[in-house]
């Protein structure tokens, strides 16, 4: 497009853009949940107009014109100087983009660790004072003797926000000692890449997991074991869908915290049900019902813990409510306790028809693979252990999560 011929490539479609004052400025902060594009990176206001004129089909003279036919000034120079520093950034879907991105999915699979893309951001990155924050975290929170502690739902907000919760949920795991973890959490991002999982609901990674604390292995006779069923259960081995999700990296740092012994992790991703609540019995219904058969093993296991990562209601203009999240949170509350009250049953059905009755209104960014685990029908008993909204009042938006601590009938 240098030439002034060639049609500019357009914005990505993936960049959330969002307006913020900083230093008495106003700028759109572009932000890119898949980590391509430079962090942090923001335009001011005023240039951001010239935005939507980047739509793929103009060049870089048909851009310069209709800004100067829209009461504009700027010249063809300037213009190219601009979109040469967008594209530099990586925020236009171009030829440079697309190879950049190329070479950063297949750099992590080709990997055999999965690097930490919390630290630093959502929590400290030196181990020092990750411990110290957690220290104080867990001060004072009980931690009573309990073996027969089979599962955990927990939620996966950012800890700066959660972290009573997580204490809450979490300290009852500090005396247990499994060898091995399953972790099934929300994939956030794997519907950015459908091509890569079509019809595969499941995405499982053979990836070691490294935080601040260490690397934690992964196991390799339980990636064998998920692997041979892969095609009958909807499952993809490949992880490029781990690469940015925080949902099980927030839960490994807890129990590395409070685990001195060493366990290997088998780590899985869900991606939405959306099928099930046209067709229960489909396609998609059977290979829910497939793996929650390859997890039942787990659930019995006593050397074994399954970490399930979810949060509860995501509501408010930040989601595409039309109402502020404020003007519903007594509605939101007693949804949550629904779920919760299900979740705690066990009941597999209950959240079903919960979530199907409500058009998943709620946003409820945990069923997929908390409804996975309970399909499988446990023998446990459970108890709700913490509850919290977060309010973004300044996005008029709110996050709520639960927990929920999950024992094994010791005449199972």
């Amino acid at each position: 497009y240098c030439d002034g011929k060639k049609p500019v490539p357009p914005v990505r479609g993936t960049l959330n853009i969002y307006p913020v004052r900083a230093n008495g400025r106003q700028l759109m902060y572009f932000h890119d949940q898949l980590g391509y594009a430079s962090e942090p990176f923001a335009v001011d206001k005023s240039i951001a107009g010239l935005l939507p004129l980047l739509d793929g089909n103009s060049n870089v003279s048909e851009i310069t014109n209709r800004i100067n036919e829209l009461g504009g000034s700027i010249n063809e120079e300037e213009l190219l100087t601009f979109i040469s520093m967008l594209d530099e950034n990586r925020i236009l879907f171009s030829d440079y983009f697309k190879s950049y991105k190329n070479d950063i999915e297949e750099n992590f699979e080709a990997s055999p660790i999965r690097k930490a893309v919390c630290a630093g951001t959502s929590y400290p990155d030196n181990p020092d004072e990750l411990r110290k924050m957690l220290d104080e975290a867990f001060k004072g929170v009980n931690s009573p003797e309990e073996a027969e502690i089979g599962a955990l739902y927990a939620p996966h907000i950012d800890p700066r926000v959660g972290m009573e919760s997580y204490a809450k949920a979490f300290a009852p795991l500090r005396n247990l000692k499994p060898s091995r973890v399953l972790l099934i959490g929300t994939s956030h991002y794997s519907g950015l890449h459908m091509d890569r999982y079509d019809n595969t609901p499941f995405i499982l990674s053979g990836k070691d997991f490294e935080t601040p604390f260490g690397t934690v292995k992964n196991s390799a006779k339980d990636f064998d074991f998920f692997q041979k069923h892969k095609q009958d259960a909807g499952i993809s081995t490949n992880d490029r869908a781990h690469r940015q999700e925080h949902s099980l990296e927030l839960h490994l740092i807890f129990l590395q915290y409070l685990w001195s012994h060493d366990f290997e992790i088998t780590p899985i991703l869900v991606s939405s049900f959306d099928d099930i609540f046209y067709m229960k019995n489909g396609a998609q219904g059977n290979q829910i019902k497939k793996m929650a058969t390859l997890l039942d093993e787990y659930s019995k296991d006593p050397e074994t813990l399954v970490l399930i990562s979810g949060d509860l209601s995501h509501v408010g203009h930040k989601f595409g409510d039309v109402e502020k999240a404020s003007d519903i949170f007594n509605e939101v509350r007693l949804f949550d306790g629904r779920f919760l009250e299900q979740a705690k049953e066990a009941n597999a059905e209950g959240l079903y028809s919960l979530i199907k009755e409500t058009e998943d209104r709620y946003r409820i960014c945990g069923f997929a693979p908390l409804y996975t685990w309970l399909t499988s029908s446990p023998k446990v008993t459970a108890d709700i252990t913490s509850y919290q909204l977060w309010d973004e009042r300044e996005q008029e938006s709110a996050v709520s999560f639960g927990s929920v601590i999950y024992r094994r009938l010791t005449s199972a």
